[in-house]
């Protein structure tokens, strides 16, 4: 009597399998890095001699059990820091008194749950009014993507974390470059 053979690994496999379960579940999820999401390179087209504030929303805490999430406090200061780093705007300011309100809304941030290279896409909305009698000048939808591969890290969460970053990144340069082409 022949015995039903059953799909199962093969042992060769299973200790690979186990370390690579190892190396995604060491560490803890952390957030995206705010000083991680800051481009350097915007080259503003047109410098605006007026002030700005800035206004975020649509991100997440990330949780023990969650995956790296973008916070608005977090999201807010990167481009609040990429707006006077590469000069966009004269000043930053907070709350109501700027001549123009930046308003960044993330609308989508694909995260893949395995992977030897993970890669993020992001959506934000962009939309940039001018305070004195609230003109939309600017409203757009940003996609970017950003990538971490095993070069990067061998931890599977700090991978995740460094994509998510690496697109938050792609986004606030996109989204400022379009800023600074506009003629206010």
């Amino acid at each position: 009597m022949s015995s039903p053979q059953h799909a199962r690994p093969s042992l060769t496999k299973a200790p690979l399998l186990a370390l690579l379960a190892g190396l995604w579940l060491a560490g803890c999820a952390s957030p995206a890095n705010r000083e991680a999401m800051v481009p350097t390179d915007i080259n503003a087209t047109r410098p605006h001699p007026y002030s700005v504030s800035v206004l975020t929303s649509g991100g997440a805490d990330t949780g023990a059990l969650d995956s790296s999430n973008i916070t608005d406090d977090d999201l807010k200061a990167a481009i609040e820091q990429a707006v006077t780093q590469n000069k966009v705007f004269k000043s930053v300011v907070q709350g109501k008194n700027g001549d123009y309100e930046l308003s960044v809304r993330v609308t989508r941030l694909t995260k893949p749950l395995f992977g030897m290279t993970f890669s993020v896409e992001m959506e934000a909305a962009w939309s940039l009014t001018k305070i004195a009698d609230r003109s939309v000048v600017l409203r757009k939808s940003i996609n970017t993507s950003g990538s971490a591969g095993a070069g990067d890290s061998l931890i599977g969460v700090k991978r995740l974390r460094l994509a998510v970053e690496a697109a938050a990144r792609a986004n606030i340069a996109e989204g400022l470059k379009a800023v600074s082409t506009l003629t206010l």
